[in-house]
């Protein structure tokens, strides 16, 4: 009996660890549409507002976005006719890399419009900082404006890829 306290304790740790590798393992791959961070209503008044010039970022808080879908900062990818850009963020030494670029390509080879790019963060530090990118392999799907309109972090399934571009090919 002196040892049943320790069990329980021991079983629920084990159980709790359990569940949060299974949320875990469910999110990572699965595309996102990406929807802009609206931007808190101010109480100032706009020469209040001008006068205290920016609001300090407290922690945990975001910078509000540009209305309307994220975009690729500018020069970071190379113009092109391609309807859409698989773009993948990445690392030498990321082994899931290698999947995600591995399907990335065949659907680029198979699909008419679709193209590959993969980018080294460590190359382009701000450019990942900016689009909001903290995990690799991240993988954002670009439309010909260069609007972003899905993201991934992980190794995403073919056919739910697959379905994404067909979505931002009809839009």
């Amino acid at each position: 009996m002196e040892g049943v306290p320790g069990l329980l304790i021991a079983a629920a740790v084990l159980a709790v660890t359990a569940l949060a590798g299974v949320l875990w393992q469910r999110r990572s791959g699965r595309l996102r549409a990406t929807v802009p961070v609206a931007a808190p209503a101010s109480r100032r008044g706009p020469l209040d507002a001008a006068a205290a010039g920016p609001a300090p970022l407290r922690a945990g808080r975001r910078r509000a976005a540009p209305a309307g879908p994220p975009r690729l900062p500018d020069g970071l990818v190379p113009a092109s006719e391609a309807a859409v850009t698989l773009l993948q963020f990445s690392s030498a030494t990321c082994a899931p890399c290698r999947q995600v670029r591995a399907v990335c390509t065949d659907l680029s080879t198979t699909l008419t419009g679709v193209r590959h790019v993969e980018i080294d963060v460590d190359e382009h530090l701000d450019a990942a900082r900016e689009l909001d990118i903290w995990r690799l392999p991240t993988l954002l799907v670009v439309d010909r404006r260069g609007r972003i309109a899905q993201r991934a972090v992980g190794v995403p399934n073919r056919a739910a890829l697959s379905a994404a571009v067909a979505e931002v090919l009809a839009a």
